[in-house]
């Protein structure tokens, strides 16, 4: 009798979950509130923004309020953070760059350089809550667009445009280098052997690099007629420290000739942006470059590499699938209020011509003019 009442009464395990559920029930029964931060929160409010996206289960890491400040310090723009509470805990956040240029106008962007940001939420609900107050300020703002660097679809009414035509490419990780070394495929492997035969070598660093980078990267983008980003973007990004972001050089004989910026977050290592100087292609200088970028990430542990966004069916989707990266959705969602989405895109048509009279201009002066440019393109 005594055995049969122990087992019929609740565990206190079970009494454990079962009050955690009826919490978890009453706080969605709570509404969702939204507030407004020009100013970075500092204290209590940060430390909770920064506690809520390192527990939330979608990775959001250009959501932590270090990448926003890094950001707006690089471009020259203001920021600002949405946040939603329920029951005065954040269920989600939104950063915001609000972006005011002579050329292109005003936007709000989540996030400008990056390549997905956006709305980072527990539940739908808070999503569109955070939506919702982002149309209400772009309007505020009179800007012609607000921009969501999203990876999935977040349905909203507000939401009308989208921009689908460029994708992730991503590598899971192994476990190894021996099987790394496998996956890239014996194309990909003749061509780091024959770069590593030329004497290409690498070197890893972070400020001590970086006017070596900024060299390259400039001349690389004046080429592909882009105007470059500004060499204070990437010193502020440095700033976050070598476990977050460092540079790797590819040098040839002493000369830097290859570079690029390496960004590590919980699970994840990207490179948003590398070049490799074109009179240099032939020692395959980027192949051993890329080589070693894996490497690094994978002595780091990490589970996935992400190789950036590419257009689909372009060049560079193809180079990085040689690596074997594969394509993972980049939806950008778009509130508009003025224009079109493509108003601005450097891809567009209507900017054929400023690149290729942009690819013939002297590094010096793109240095000096592509920076005040480029900062104002969503």
């Amino acid at each position: 009798m005594k055995d049969l009442e122990k087992n019929s009464m609740p565990s206190k395990a079970h009494s454990i979950r079962q009050s955690d559920e009826q919490a978890v029930m009453a706080q969605t029964m709570a509404p969702v509130t939204t507030e407004v931060h020009w100013m970075l929160p500092d204290g209590e409010a940060q430390s909770e923004w920064v506690e809520f996206v390192e527990r939330v289960p979608s990775p959001c890491p250009y959501c932590d309020p270090k990448w926003l400040r890094v950001i707006c310090k690089g471009l020259g723009h203001k920021g600002a953070v949405l946040l939603a509470r329920r029951d005065r805990q954040i269920v989600g956040v939104l950063p915001l760059v609000y972006m005011r240029h002579w050329l292109f106008g005003s936007h709000l962007v989540s996030l400008p350089f990056v390549n997905s940001s956006g709305v980072c939420a527990v539940d739908s609900e808070a999503a569109s809550a955070l939506v919702d107050r982002a149309v209400a300020l772009a309007d505020e703002l009179d800007v012609r667009h607000l921009q969501l660097r999203h990876e999935r679809e977040l349905s909203h009414p507000r939401l009308t445009d989208a921009l689908r035509t460029k994708v992730h490419m991503r590598l899971n990780m192994p476990g190894s280098q021996e099987e790394l070394w496998k996956v890239i495929g014996s194309k990909t492997r003749n061509l780091v052997r024959k770069g590593e035969s030329q004497g290409i070598s690498v070197q890893w660093g972070s400020r001590e690099l970086l006017d070596e980078f900024y060299t390259i990267f400039s001349e690389n983008m004046r080429d592909l007629g882009t105007p470059v980003f500004g060499r204070r973007l990437f010193a502020e990004i440095l700033t976050l420290g070598e476990s977050t972001a460092e540079l790797c050089i590819a040098r040839l004989g002493g000369a830097a000739v290859a570079g690029a910026l390496l960004v590590h977050h919980k699970g994840t290592t990207e490179v948003p942006s590398a070049s490799c100087l074109r009179r240099f292609n032939y020692t395959n200088a980027n192949m051993v470059m890329y080589w070693n970028l894996l490497l690094k990430a994978q002595s780091k542990g990490q589970e996935h590499f992400d190789f950036g966004r590419s257009t689909i069916d372009s060049n560079t989707q193809r180079f990085k699938a040689q690596w074997g990266a594969k394509p993972s959705p980049a939806i950008w969602q778009y509130y508009v209020r003025r224009g079109a989405i493509g108003d601005t895109r450097p891809d567009s048509s209507k900017f054929s011509a400023a690149i290729r009279t942009w690819s013939w201009l002297p590094v010096w002066l793109t240095r000096t003019i592509g920076p005040a440019i480029v900062k104002g393109i969503p």
